[in-house]
């Protein structure tokens, strides 16, 4: 299509359904506007997502411009995509230093760590702490990493925060007509919104050694909507230009090539990974492929780059 219109359609509900949560049913049952908001919220990321992959048109800047307004507050548009796209070299999938949404860290990385801050990230590879912990302490290094950026006069990082300020201006007006208060706003909706994300991102990448079988398979899920079938993340991987309602067809049409080709990565759903991981780490923190000489010296610092990645890690 030239308009994929399935895309459009989603992005009126994520903007209307968020307005009409916010201006009709907020005065009447304040805590259902709010879970509304939240999931709603949550869509918006996933069509984030969408439009950064070149959809719902062929136009790059309308395609930004469709869901330009954002819902979870923190993260700019651009900032997200051009991370994103850097991702999605598949070759460097889970490298710490080129993958900028790796969870994992080298090993001499995590030997600089304090102790305390070796149990934070440790809660957080577990599914509870990721759903829980992982979108503060995600919003917290990405906004560190920012205005390291910003301060460094990194490229591009001052227009994309201008154009997100700009764009922050129509949602804040909107919740302060709504009556509800920034601080809940931030508790209620956008934590809570984060944390649904949380429950597709935990699980999306492992350490392989083929690039194919560091992405995963989740079969079903009633949340596939809200993800935009993103649970068959090898799939998107694979064909990123594919728009996400196709997803489901072009997994039921090869099922046994793309479980083959990920090395079996896959899940019934995203329960069975919640009773195996919610409280037992999937990963370990420190990267496999990454320890070096466990017993070599700690090697010199690096050079510090302009700006880190969007987990507040070094960037190489």
């Amino acid at each position: 299509m030239r308009i994929e219109w399935p895309t459009v359609g989603m992005i009126v509900l994520a903007y209307g359904g968020w307005a009409a949560a916010g201006f009709w049913l907020w005065p009447n049952v304040p805590w259902l506007a709010l879970a509304v908001m939240a999931v709603l919220a949550a869509l918006h990321s996933s069509l984030t997502h969408e439009c950064l992959h070149g959809h719902p048109t062929r136009h790059r800047l309308l395609n930004e411009a469709m869901v330009s307004l954002p819902l979870t507050l923190i993260y700019p548009y651009r900032r997200y995509r051009a991370l994103h796209l850097a991702h999605h070299n598949d070759e460097r999938l889970t490298d710490p230093f080129d993958d900028p949404e790796s969870y994992y860290r080298a090993r001499w990385q995590w030997a600089r760590l304090p102790g305390w801050l070796k149990r934070l990230f440790w809660v957080n590879n577990t599914m509870a702490g990721r759903v829980l912990l992982g979108p503060v302490l995600g919003a917290a290094g990405f906004l560190a990493a920012e205005a390291r950026g910003l301060v460094a006069g990194a490229r591009g990082l001052r227009l994309a925060w201008a154009l997100h300020l700009a764009s922050l201006l129509p949602v804040l007006a909107a919740l302060w007509v709504m009556g509800i208060p920034l601080w809940l706003y931030l508790l209620a909706v956008v934590w809570p919104a984060l944390s649904l994300i949380a429950i597709r991102t935990y699980a999306e990448h492992r350490w392989h050694v083929t690039p194919e079988g560091r992405t995963i398979i989740v079969e079903s899920s009633p949340l596939s909507w809200l993800f935009l079938h993103n649970n068959l993340h090898i799939v998107h991987h694979r064909m990123p230009t594919a728009p996400w309602y196709a997803l489901p067809r072009l997994y039921a049409e090869r099922r046994e090539h793309w479980q083959a080709l990920n090395g079996g990565y896959v899940w019934r759903n995203y329960w069975q990974l919640f009773r195996a991981h919610a409280l037992r780490p999937k990963e370990p923190v420190t990267h496999p492929a990454l320890r070096l000489f466990p017993d070599a010296p700690e090697p010199p610092e690096a050079p510090r780059p302009p700006f880190t990645s969007s987990k507040g890690k070094r960037a190489a």
